[in-house]
């Protein structure tokens, strides 16, 4: 079912649309393809939204740098000095984040308007990102399918096609609070990443290049911990990039017995623990578990490469699971 949600400023209006299967409910916008709510039970059977979102699309305009449940692109995470290389020919990007280009830049797919059809036990988003859309080349066709399983897991998955050489790299922004969204601080949650490696940062929360073993750091979730605050950083998975979603993250509320678990075919995944939300929101008050290629990858090939040429078709899948404990 939709129901209209506010009008733009521009006078376009913005949808909501809302998903129930197996004792699960969505709620998702054409604007940004913010996923609004996610509603499922605590081990009591009392059902709380778990991810931070605003009642009302001023919310999201007031608030954009947040990025709450946003699908991010064309390139989630951050670009060095806003310029890449590709075929010989630098791209100048938008700096939006200190020297950086952050999420697609100052005008990414999480402040557009999508095209939104059903289909069955979901939705398909769809829109056309034209040649230079934020400096990027190639124009660029993105479908964004969000569907509920049978058993409620939330499975949300990525095509685009191009018709030059470009860069993609997307994600979905939700922070999580397994507690309830309006519960406070999630820094209690029991995390676990199957990941033995990560990327180290430079002053700007760029990646060195460095593949650093997690063993005997804080960045080891090999075993589950409470996930604590500090943390925007990504993480190389151990299974690499896979044909179909496998499992590579758990998080745990002890207070509600709620779990989480995250499946993906992408390589990396950056764990971000809220230190910079802000009011109505609180530091800590959620955690993103951001699917995805590593950070500034088109600068770095030694990294797995984020680059779509005419003729290829860039796929990615990540399902959100829900259970107690």
């Amino acid at each position: 079912m939709s129901e209209r949600f506010g009008t733009l400023p521009d006078g376009t209006p913005v949808h909501r649309w809302t998903l129930r299967r197996g004792g699960v409910r969505v709620r998702v916008l054409s604007y940004g393809g913010i996923v609004q709510s996610v509603e499922v039970p605590d081990r009591e059977g009392r059902t709380a939204d778990v991810v931070l979102g605003f009642a009302d699309l001023d919310g999201y305009l007031e608030h954009p740098g947040a990025y709450l449940g946003a699908l991010i692109g064309r390139y989630a995470n951050r670009i060095a000095r806003g310029r890449f290389p590709l075929d010989g020919r630098t791209y100048a990007l938008a700096q939006n984040d200190g020297p950086n280009s952050l999420h697609g830049g100052e005008r990414g797919f999480d402040r557009r308007v999508w095209e939104v059809t059903p289909v069955e036990h979901g939705l398909r988003l769809f829109r056309v990102s034209p040649h230079g859309e934020e400096g990027f080349p190639g124009r660029l066709e993105v479908t964004a399918t969000y569907r509920l399983d049978e058993s409620g897991a939330l499975h949300i998955s990525y095509e685009a096609v191009t018709d030059a050489p470009t860069v993609v790299n997307l994600t979905s922004h939700s922070y999580w609070n397994l507690a309830g969204a309006a519960s406070g601080g999630a820094g209690g949650h029991e995390l676990r990443i199957a990941a033995g490696r990560y990327t180290p940062v430079d002053e700007h929360l760029v990646p060195t290049g460095e593949l650093a073993q997690v063993a005997g750091t804080r960045f080891d979730f090999r075993e589950p911990r409470k996930a604590g605050c500090g943390y925007d950083h990504n993480f190389v998975l151990d299974k690499g990039v896979t044909e179909r979603p496998q499992e590579v993250a758990e998080l745990y509320d002890p207070a509600s017995g709620r779990v989480l678990t995250v499946a993906t075919t992408e390589p990396g995944l950056q764990l971000y623990t809220g230190d910079h939300l802000d009011a109505p929101f609180s530091p800590g008050d959620g955690i993103a578990l951001e699917t995805q290629h590593f950070p500034d990858s088109p600068n770095r090939p030694e990294f797995p490469s984020t680059e779509l040429r005419p003729g290829e078709v860039f796929r990615s899948e990540t399902v959100y699971g829900f259970s107690t404990r």
